[in-house]
C-alpha cells in the first residue's frame, strides 16, 4: 500500500508514540502500536472548522500527524498508521466501510476507512485508530465469536442484505461484507475488497463539506486516557469519561481555557479556538 517511510519519519512517529521499534510486525507489537496511537494521537476534526484543505497524501498525512503533533479523522489517523506498519513489516490493506446511523441505514460509500493487518505470526487483525470510542485493541479478523475488549465486547460477522438486496462481494464467504458488532450494535460495515488512499478523497470532501455530515456540524477531540477511560472536547465542553462510563463534564468559559484544554490534554497547539463552520442552514 506504500513505499514506505523514510528513517527520520519513521523514528518522528514512533517518537511521537513513545514507541521502540518492533524486532518482528508481531501481534503483540501490533497491540502495544495500536494502544499507543490511540492513547497519544487524538481522534479531531477541528481542520474543518480551521479552514485547513485535508488532502490524502502520505507526506501531508505524516506532516499533520507527526510533524505537526495533530490528530486527524478516520482517513488521515488510519492511513498515517498503516503507512508507518506497512514500514515496519506488517503486510497492511485499507478497506472501506459505511457506517451505521439512525434506523439502522449505512452512510455513504467510503464513509469510514479502516485497516487489515497481517503479522508474522497471528493472522489477520482488524485495526482501526480512527474511530473515535472503538475498540482499543486490534481484532482477530477471522474471529466470528464474541472478542472482549475494554472498549466493550466485540464481533466481525458476515453482513446480510443491505437496503439494495445485496451481500457484497460474489457469492461467496471470503468476499461478503462484514458487520463490526459492538455490545449487540452494528457499528460499521466493511468490505474486504483492498483500497487505496485515493479512493477515499469523495468520502473525506463529503464529511468535511456537507452540511449532512456530523463533522461538518460539530467539533470534537478525543482520545483514550491511560487507565483505559476517554477525554473528549467538543467546542467548549469537555468531558471525562472514566473507565467504568461515568462521565463527568465541564464548560469552558474563555478562550484562554479551551486552548489551554487543547495544548495539555491533547497536546494541540493552536493559535485561536475552533468554531463550527457555516452551522447557519446546515439539515
Amino acid at each position: 500500500m506504500t513505499d514506505g517511510l523514510n528513517t527520520a519519519a519513521t523514528d518522528a512517529y514512533l517518537r511521537r508514540l513513545g514507541a521502540d521499534q518492533p524486532a518482528w510486525p508481531t501481534v503483540d507489537a501490533l497491540r502495544e502500536l495500536h494502544l499507543r496511537h490511540l492513547r497519544t494521537v487524538p481522534f479531531e476534526n477541528l481542520s474543518i472548522h480551521l479552514g485547513e484543505e485535508i488532502v490524502l497524501e502520505e507526506k501531508r498525512l505524516l506532516d499533520k500527524v507527526v510533524e505537526a503533533r495533530r490528530g486527524g479523522f478516520c482517513y488521515e489517523l488510519n492511513g498515517a498508521f498503516g503507512a508507518l506498519l506497512a514500514t515496519l513489516g506488517y503486510d497492511v490493506t485499507l478497506l472501506a466501510a459505511r457506517v451505521y446511523g439512525d434506523g439502522g441505514r449505512l452512510g455513504i460509500p467510503y464513509d469510514h476507512l479502516a485497516l487489515r493487518v497481517r503479522t508474522v505470526d497471528g493472522g489477520d487483525w482488524l485495526a482501526d485508530v480512527g474511530f473515535g470510542a472503538h475498540f482499543h485493541l486490534p481484532l482477530a479478523f477471522g474471529e466470528r465469536g464474541e472478542q472482549e475488549d475494554p472498549g466493550g465486547t466485540f464481533r466481525i460477522a458476515e453482513a446480510g442484505a443491505d437496503a439494495a438486496g445485496v451481500r457484497g462481494g460474489h457469492g461467496t464467504v471470503e468476499a461478503a461484507d462484514l458487520d463490526v458488532i459492538c455490545d449487540g450494535r452494528p457499528v460499521y460495515r466493511l468490505e474486504v475488497r483492498p483500497r487505496v488512499l485515493d479512493d477515499f478523497t469523495a468520502g473525506a470532501w463529503w464529511h468535511s463539506s456537507s452540511p449532512a455530515s456530523h463533522f461538518s456540524r460539530s467539533l470534537v477531540c478525543s482520545r483514550i486516557t491511560d487507565d483505559g477511560g476517554r477525554i473528549t472536547l467538543s467546542g467548549r465542553r469537555f468531558t471525562v469519561t472514566a473507565p467504568d462510563g461515568t462521565k463527568r463534564q465541564r464548560e469552558a468559559g474563555t478562550d484562554e481555557e479551551v486552548l489551554a484544554l487543547y495544548r495539555d490534554r491533547f497536546g494541540i497547539t493552536l493559535d485561536t479556538v475552533p468554531t463550527v463552520r457555516g452551522a447557519v442552514g446546515s439539515g
